[in-house]
């Protein structure tokens, strides 16, 4: 049977568009390239008004304009073509291993597309892609967040080089977001016990391919104010608002996925946000089965699969016990689960008095199966959890790795896609140099343009001259060697680096006969003063004469922004603190674009690096102290632009082809694309991990 898509009510279009409504409603046509260019040219002038959000821009399309489209037999012949494609998309695959088994994946952030803001970073973006790919190898597979009404920020920066922050509303009903309703056409409503009152929540449907992803959201008049906040911001509040949201996301998730009738056979906790999914799972052991507390907590760890993505202790969620233990008891009230047992199993030293209850410490005793995101990190999970396991030796402890990959189909500039639909082969890319060179060369000049257009919006907001604003379109150097640096600014990332050595930072960007720049982008968060210092530090060098606009922050970080820099850039920066970057997958988003990594041996690239597809900043070691190991990356990274990147770069035959350059190009795509994506990535888990835990081997 033919998959029906499930249409926002506020959708009303004409039945001869019925199936444009269709591929609105589906996160589908976001990393479909013909999709994607049907949506964008329903109206162009609109379409970042709405920030490429389809069902919007038909909910506020004149009717004039739509009964145009529908009497356009072109255009309906179009949306036909991609509607037939999208509902071969759509069918179940019955023969896929797990075909009548269910695997529920939870995360507080999903990054599928910047329509719809309910993702901060890394690791929301890499919850998209694995949704994408477990849509596109049929995997069956359910997904459960929170329907942040405000999501993380918009960001701005001012004239001095602050980052401010802006909060702008969701409305789920503009989003291809379907209210869940039961078999009364009444929203479902479900009710979580919380200290001295009760907690309601509804629950949205976004489809992204065949996977459906279930929202909660408390934005509620039943609620209290501050419980309507519970799923008002991502990441932001006290230790008591994250409480409160990681007990709807791990409890009320479950709670919700049976209210809509699924009763997964695996559940896979991405990050310990939504560990205690556990308590729920063990809850319903004891009430509802009568099975014993330690029968409970095996048949929990039966059904769980854990990713851990956070190498420093300080960065998983650990909250004061006695805090936890009084909305524990709640959920537990009448249960008949010992709360003492339970809260032990999130303690890493129960006996201490003043041991915190850590998120991840749960996680880990009650999964099956426990892994970090790249082969480095998993060594590095091992280590921080060994205490967990004092008996063991290190190398047994239960955490494996599967290392993170990207989805292709989203990241992949759609002109380089349909290249290497026709020319990528086992044996490399078939293409001359010359042809792969120009998409290459005609990425980069629409990633200038863009930025080009973003400074001068940001000086126009500044209240520059109008000399200042048209200037703008000349910053930058369409032909120029162009750097890419986009993440979250956290100190560890050394976002500065570049800049510890400014003369011979300035001689670089101040070479004419060998031009170089360098775009930064990326966010810091709101309490992050540490990291809103790096921010400001980049502005304030980007203004100074010496080096000529050659410098530039980018505000407004976001998924629309990230496609533009990996597609364009020539080279991919990356500096963190060894052995810090847990994964890292931007890095991978350039490779396969074909930009080659210029990056410290940490995280993926620790597998990724091949000799021939990119450069490693130093010697892989670590040091003693984090001012030993900045002098040495300083000189590392500065002795590998001026001896290898640039030279390489400029190295031109009498066509201007840099054929050294381009070799290394094609390096990059042919090592990433294959094993660092998530389709892979998904097999991996699919094999290590949910086949077992749903057959329960």
């Amino acid at each position: 049977m033919t998959a029906k898509t499930q249409l926002p009510s506020q959708l009303q279009i004409p039945t001869a568009l019925s199936g444009l409504a269709d591929l609105a409603s589906n996160l589908w046509w976001t990393w479909d390239p013909d999709a994607r260019s049907l949506m964008a040219g329903l109206d162009p002038a609109r379409w970042d008004e709405v920030k490429h959000n389809p069902v919007a821009l038909l909910i506020d399309m004149e009717p004039s304009r739509l009964e145009a489209l529908a009497a356009d037999d072109e255009f309906l012949a179009r949306v036909e073509r991609i509607v037939t494609r999208f509902r071969v998309a759509m069918q179940p695959d019955p023969d896929h291993e797990l075909a009548g088994k269910t695997v529920a994946y939870f995360c507080a952030e999903f990054g599928i597309h910047e329509s719809m803001p309910i993702y901060s970073g890394g690791l929301g973006i890499l919850a998209g892609d694995h949704l994408k790919s477990a849509s596109d190898l049929g995997l069956p597979l359910v997904a459960v967040g929170m329907a942040y009404k405000f999501g993380y920020f918009h960001q701005l920066v001012d004239v001095t080089g602050r980052q401010t922050e802006h909060y702008l509303a969701n409305d789920y009903q503009r989003l291809p977001a379907v209210r869940q309703c039961n078999g009364d056409e009444e929203p479902i409503i479900l009710e979580i016990a919380y200290p001295g009152r009760t907690v309601r929540a509804q629950i949205w449907k976004v489809m992204v391919g065949r996977v459906a992803l279930y929202l909660l959201d408390t934005d509620l008049p039943e609620n209290n104010e501050e419980d309507r906040m519970i799923t008002g911001h991502l990441y932001g509040g006290n230790e008591d608002t994250r409480i409160r949201q990681e007990i709807l996301l791990g409890v009320g998730g479950l709670r919700a996925l049976e209210a809509v009738g699924i009763n997964p056979d695996v559940c896979h906790l991405n990050e310990g946000h939504s560990a205690f999914l556990s308590v729920e799972q063990i809850r319903r052991a004891v009430s509802r089965h009568g099975l014993s507390f330690t029968e409970a907590v095996a048949e929990s760890c039966a059904s769980n699969v854990f990713t851990t993505h956070t190498p420093v202790a300080a960065g998983n969620d650990a909250f004061s016990s006695d805090h936890v233990r009084e909305y524990l008891k709640c959920i537990l009230e009448g249960s008949g689960v010992d709360l003492d047992q339970l809260m032990a199993l999130g303690q890493d030293r129960p006996d201490d008095a003043n041991s915190r209850f850590g998120m991840t410490v749960l996680a880990l005793h009650t999964t099956r199966f426990a892994n970090g995101v790249s082969e480095l990190h998993g060594k590095v999970a091992r280590f921080m959890w060994h205490h967990l396991w004092p008996e063991a030796d290190e190398d047994d402890i239960p955490i494996a790795h599967v290392t993170n990959g990207v989805h292709m189909a989203s990241w992949i500039a759609p002109d380089l896609d349909l290249c290497y639909r026709e020319h990528l082969t086992e044996d490399g890319l078939d293409i001359s140099d010359a042809a792969f060179w120009n998409l290459h060369q005609g990425l980069r000049r629409r990633l200038v343009d863009t930025v080009r257009n973003k400074l001068a919006a940001q000086r126009r907001r500044h209240g520059a001259s109008a000399e200042a604003v048209a200037a703008a379109a000349s910053l930058l150097d369409p032909e120029a060697l162009t750097i890419g640096f986009a993440r979250r600014f956290a100190p560890y990332k050394r976002a500065t680096l570049l800049l510890r050595d400014r003369d011979r930072l300035a001689a670089l960007l101040g070479n004419t006969d060998r031009p170089l720049q360098i775009l930064m982008a990326g966010k810091a968060h709101p309490m992050n003063e540490p990291g809103k210092a790096l921010m400001q530090e980049i502005w304030r060098v980007s203004q100074d004469p010496m080096f000529a606009g050659r410098i530039q922050l980018v505000e407004g970080y976001n998924i629309a922004l990230a496609r533009f820099l990996v597609q364009g850039v020539d080279v991919w920066l990356n500096t963190p603190r060894r052995p810090l970057e847990a994964s890292g997958t931007s890095g991978m988003k350039a490779a396969a674009n074909g930009a080659p990594n210029l990056s410290i041996s940490d995280g993926w690239w620790v597998e990724g690096f091949e000799g021939g597809n990119g450069w490693v900043i130093g010697d892989g070691r670590e040091y003693d102290t984090p001012e030993a190991q900045d002098a040495e990356d300083v000189e590392s990274l500065f002795t590998l632009l001026e001896k290898e990147v640039v030279p390489t770069f400029y190295d031109r035959g009498s066509d201007g082809v840099p054929r050294k350059w381009v070799k290394i190009m094609r390096a990059a795509v042919a090592g990433v694309i294959p094993e660092f994506s998530t389709a892979r990535m998904v097999n991996d888990y699919t094999e290590d991990f949910y086949g077992p835990t749903a057959r329960r081997d």
